[in-house]
C-alpha cells in the first residue's frame, strides 16, 4: 500500500468510498456521525484545493481516503475532560474512510501521518467504536472530549513521538 494526494479523477471514487463509510457507520451502530451526507462533495473539493486530501492505494486500487493537515484545528483550542499530551505543534487526521476491501487501511493511513509529524491528533464520535478501537490499536491515547463546529461533542486522541533532545 501507499499514501498519496488525491487527484481531480480520484473525486467519484472518493465520494462512493464515503458513501459506503456513512451506509457501514450506520448499520454498526454509529447512525449519528456522518449524517445528512457528510463529508459534503463541497468539503471534499476543498480538501482537495488544499492539498490536504489523500488516498490509500494499492497498484491502482483505491482502498482509502482521508484528511490530513499540520494546521491546527480550531475545535482543539478547548478541550474538556482532559488536555492533549502535549502543545507542540501536530497534525490532524479527519474523514477516514475505507473501501472495505482489505484490512488494516485505516491503521496504515494513521502511521503515515505519524510519519510525516511524530505528534498526531484526531477525534471520533462516541458511537463510533471501530475507529476507537483503530486510534487505540495504533497508539493514541483519550485525551478528552472536544466540540465540532455544530456543537457535538467528540472523544479527542493523540499520538505523540518522543522528545528529541540535543544533548
Amino acid at each position: 500500500m501507499k499514501i498519496t494526494k488525491a487527484e481531480t479523477e480520484d473525486f467519484r471514487e472518493i465520494m462512493e468510498i464515503y458513501g459506503r463509510a456513512r451506509k457501514f457507520m450506520c448499520e454498526n451502530g454509529n447512525p449519528r456521525q456522518w449524517k445528512e451526507g457528510y463529508p459534503s462533495e463541497a468539503l471534499v473539493k476543498q480538501d482537495l484545493d488544499r492539498e490536504e486530501l489523500y488516498v490509500c492505494r494499492e497498484g491502482q486500487e483505491l482502498l482509502g481516503v482521508f484528511m490530513f493537515s499540520e494546521n491546527p484545528d480550531p475545535c482543539y483550542e478547548i478541550i474538556e475532560q482532559g488536555s492533549w499530551k502535549n502543545e507542540n505543534p501536530y497534525g490532524v487526521m479527519h474523514r477516514m474512510a475505507s473501501s472495505g476491501k482489505r484490512k488494516g487501511v485505516a491503521s496504515f493511513c494513521l502511521d503515515w501521518c505519524f510519519s510525516q509529524c511524530g505528534n498526531v491528533r484526531g477525534d471520533t464520535h462516541t458511537d463510533n467504536f471501530v475507529m476507537q478501537r483503530v486510534f487505540e490499536k495504533n497508539g493514541f491515547e483519550k485525551c478528552g472530549i472536544i466540540y465540532v463546529e455544530d456543537g457535538s461533542p467528540r472523544i479527542a486522541y493523540q499520538r505523540k513521538g518522543e522528545v528529541q533532545t540535543d544533548e
